[in-house]
């Protein structure tokens, strides 16, 4: 399977923003997405938390080997991602905390308090979009308020499947997540990074609706009508505002 089927069936969002970049730019941010969409399903691949922590290890170790000059493992995904990293001189501590980040998810703990929270959310959201960044020619920081909207929505749309699976997602008090995520979605992103930033095309739709009615979180209604999602998609597209 190519990496732009992976991507579209697995993550369609940031599918649709790749597929919105420059020709050139499309393939190395669908492998960028190919490689997070692997790490973000490792610890649900097993109910056994011992297998999942394996699981991010090799990828740990797979990031590793490549970094140390001992190339690309077996996984189809490495190697155009070492090439990458050669090519843009992407560093190894966001792929590293992109990582870590994801033992959150094996457990079923809740963020010890909100910058363990916000840790999250930039560690996984603002670690890809933030190597998307790089590999566009810009930088990590000028995405990173997008990240964190884009991060939050998210959790907010996942937040009902993820709750019936016993995990606790989101802050207690979830009102100043949203607003401090609402007030980033503001931040002007640079034309440079545009493509990257795309990715949370969607995050003000949903931060608005979990704002208005914090009731709808857990009971999964925060989707968008397929029409509003596409209005919403070009809209952010054209306008570059999110």
């Amino acid at each position: 399977m190519s990496f732009a089927e992976t991507v579209r069936l697995g993550d369609p969002d940031r599918y649709l923003a790749a597929m919105a970049a420059k020709p050139d730019a499309r393939e190395k941010l669908l492998v960028l997405y190919a490689f997070n969409l692997e790490i973000a399903r490792a610890p649900w691949a097993s109910a056994e938390p011992m297998i999942a922590e394996m699981r991010l290890q090799w990828w740990l170790d797979a990031i590793g080997d490549i970094f140390e000059g001992r190339g690309a493992r077996g996984h189809e995904v490495l190697a155009p991602l070492a090439a990458l990293i050669d090519a843009h001189n992407l560093p190894r501590e966001v792929f590293d905390n992109m990582i870590n980040a994801r033992q959150f998810d094996i457990y079923r703990e809740p963020h010890a308090d909100r910058a363990a929270f916000d840790h999250y959310v930039m560690a996984t959201s603002g670690g890809i979009m933030g190597l998307a960044a790089r590999v566009l020619g810009g930088d990590a920081l000028a995405v990173k308020h997008i990240a964190y909207g884009a991060g939050v929505a998210n959790l907010l749309r996942a937040a009902p499947e993820l709750i019936v699976r016993g995990c606790k997602p989101l802050p207690q008090d979830i009102a100043p997540v949203i607003d401090t995520a609402l007030a980033g979605l503001a931040v002007p992103v640079a034309k440079t990074v545009f493509s990257a930033a795309l990715a949370g095309w969607r995050a003000r739709a949903v931060l608005q609706a979990a704002r208005k009615k914090p009731e709808h979180i857990a009971a999964g209604l925060l989707e968008e009508s397929p029409a509003w999602r596409r209005f919403s998609f070009m809209r952010c597209r054209i306008t570059g505002r999110f």
